[in-house]
């Protein structure tokens, strides 16, 4: 699923993938086995419903059957016996969060003689964790990898906090930093003598509150399509401003993201960032290109009808990434 390095044309990076196809490492695949939630975590047999498919499911469009919801799939599939998030935050659908990580590891992998690096060598930085800390609790469970989040909000970074701490084993796993400067992605935040495998980062999507409005309004008309009567929530899965829109937008907050990247080339192998609006892509690899990125990758991912993508990049060449790897990890 991933695309070959960057000496072809940038625009042909991109692969196809099967509508539908999670990862093969991905432990979401197929339909949930909701006997199989409920006796982990019985709360939820209060928000399971019966669809029009005659499956049992859960009413994606109410937000506390979602939040309970992934604190079943957390606490079956990952361990992760404590999860909550504060009202109207961001309340993340857990397969397609899983799947950047798989691929992450693939991508990590094909430095290292095609073997996925496990364990706390290797570190991870999420740029915009969250309060809901998704992205490092799971490529923690999977890969034993350590984690540094950071956010802008405090409020996000206590949210993270008291999840970590909530769970045996992740404190020395697993550090959440404020961002306190607003401005910056990398600057101020890193310390000089860090250094990363991977970062990763869901960037705000929209440009503007009205637009995140306007955007998850249609999404809400698309899922109360089956019952009109229904009061849908104004945010879809949740969200705060920071969560999901910037000035800009997407295509403003990645192209900063590339800028400070090249700034901080040596502390990290590789750069990632989900794209969630194809469109943006020609302007990603131009400023891809202009940093002067030696290998950029760019992996379309899948999940039901919704198809998406993450763009890496990285400022060592083959040779150098195999070294890192062998003084990283072995």
């Amino acid at each position: 699923m991933i695309s070959m390095p960057s000496k072809r044309p940038p625009k042909q990076l991109a692969q196809s993938v099967d509508k539908g196809q999670l990862h093969a490492r991905n432990r979401h695949q197929g339909r949930y086995d909701f006997p199989a939630l409920i006796k982990a975590s019985p709360e939820l047999a209060a928000f399971v419903i019966i669809n029009p498919y005659g499956n049992q499911s859960i009413d994606f469009a109410n937000p506390a059957a979602v939040k309970v919801f992934n604190r079943a799939l957390l606490k079956q599939f990952y361990g992760i016996a404590h999860w909550d998030i504060p009202a109207d935050y961001l309340c993340p659908p857990i397969p397609g969060r899983a799947d950047y990580l798989h691929y992450l590891a693939d991508l990590l992998a094909d430095d290292n003689g095609s073997e996925i690096p496990r364990g706390a060598a290797v570190r991870a930085l999420d740029i915009g964790v969250g309060a809901n800390c998704i992205y490092p609790l799971l490529g923690n469970r999977e890969y034993g990898w350590r984690f540094l989040g950071a956010d802008i909000a405090p409020e996000a970074i206590a949210s993270a906090t008291a999840i970590v701490q909530a769970n045996s084993g992740l404190s020395d796993q697993i550090e959440l930093r404020l961002q306190a400067d607003a401005g910056h992605v990398f600057s101020n935040l890193l310390q000089s003598d860090e250094r990363f495998e991977l970062t990763l980062c869901n960037p705000p999507f929209h440009a503007s509150a009205a637009e995140a409005s306007s955007g998850s309004k249609r999404k809400w008309r698309n899922l109360g399509k089956l019952d009109p009567k229904r009061k849908l929530p104004v945010l879809n899965f949740g969200g705060q401003a920071a969560e999901l829109w910037c000035p800009g937008g997407e295509a403003a907050f990645v192209t900063r993201l590339i800028g400070e990247s090249a700034e901080h080339r040596d502390q990290v192998l590789w750069f990632s960032t989900l794209i969630s609006k194809a469109g943006n892509l020609p302007g990603v690899y131009a400023t891809l290109k202009k940093v002067g990125a030696v290998d950029t990758r760019t992996v379309e991912m899948s999940q039901g009808q919704k198809q998406s993508r993450f763009v890496a990049w990285t400022f060592h060449t083959a040779e150098q990434r195999q070294r890192w790897m062998n003084s990283r990890v072995s």
